[in-house]
């Protein structure tokens, strides 16, 4: 399932997405971040490194991907993390926002 609208909020703080059936449901960018199964962040997990966030966090950037996913870049410089709609929309419903 693909969202209606999505939309930069809260100062790039937080991504909102707009979806047919539960309606706008918000992503903040540190858990956003957290969740990036990039291969050089799933490293990190497996090694045990905490991910460090600073004040001022925030997406920097969204670049759509084809019609399945979402690239987000991060003020950290991270920009390796592809978000396919199913896994944003895992990502809301767990948040329950």
């Amino acid at each position: 399932m693909q969202p209606l609208q999505l939309e930069l909020v809260d100062g790039s703080t937080a991504l909102a997405l707009t979806w047919p059936d539960c309606g706008t449901r918000r992503l903040g960018a540190e858990t956003l971040r957290r969740a990036s199964r990039a291969a050089s962040e799933i490293r990190r997990q497996i090694n045990g490194i905490e991910l460090a966030i600073g004040p001022g966090f925030h997406l920097a950037a969204v670049e759509p991907i084809g019609n399945y996913a979402l690239r987000l870049s991060f003020s950290d410089g991270h920009d390796r993390g592809i978000y396919p709609w199913s896994y944003l929309r895992e990502l809301s419903d767990r948040q329950g926002d």
